[in-house]
């Protein structure tokens, strides 16, 4: 289902923020709700430098402003022919290497295995990710790389935290994923409905 960003009451630049967040997330096919047209014009100009295509329904004063970057029918049966499926409203966030507390080998096993069970699940999370000592999963876990490579073949969205990356000295060691900050993390989990923290 094509996701609805309610941008009604909120002036300028507030509904062409949260479209670009959407569109930073990695999503094609969207829509936004306003209530004036100035924002239906910037919301336009958005699309335009983004190389989206916009189209705009009006109903009793509240404008529907669609961005699509592809053909959403064709994304929807090249889904089916791979085998994909929407992914679920929620997101993972790990802030350590390792699961639990206790014995670090069993931890970070514990993670390998995690991401395999995951990776074999057909209810998927929309993002993953990594802060703080989390970032060493993506760079150094090569068992759990595979399975997180696994995961963003089917579409997953793996986010690192640059910041920690450079505290690690690990900035040039990421295997899977985006380095990513804290603004675009913060807007992923503020965009799901549950976040799960390892």
């Amino acid at each position: 289902m094509k996701k609805v960003i309610d941008a009604k009451g909120k002036a300028c630049p507030m509904p062409v923020i949260m479209a670009k967040k959407e569109i930073d997330l990695g999503t094609k096919f969207f829509s936004v709700q306003v209530d004036n047209g100035i924002a239906v014009e910037n919301l336009k100009k958005l699309a335009n430098s983004q190389g989206f295509e916009t189209k705009i329904e009006e109903n009793e004063g509240i404008y529907t402003v669609h961005f699509s970057n592809g053909c959403e029918e064709c994304q929807e049966v090249l889904n089916k022919i791979q085998g994909k499926k929407p992914l679920g409203d929620w997101c993972i966030f790990i802030g350590k290497d390792i699961i639990g507390a206790g014995a670090e080998e069993l931890g970070k096993s514990l993670m390998k295995m995690f991401f395999y069970t995951l990776s074999e699940d057909e209810d998927l999370p929309k993002a993953i990710l990594f802060m703080n000592d989390g970032v060493k999963v993506p760079t150094l876990n090569e068992q759990a790389i595979e399975h997180l490579n696994a995961l963003v073949a089917k579409g997953v969205n793996v986010l690192v935290c640059g910041a920690c990356l450079n505290y690690y000295h690990l900035e040039g060691e990421l295997k899977v994923g985006t380095v990513s900050n804290m603004y675009d993390i913060v807007g992923v989990m503020k965009s799901t409905s549950k976040v799960i923290t390892l």
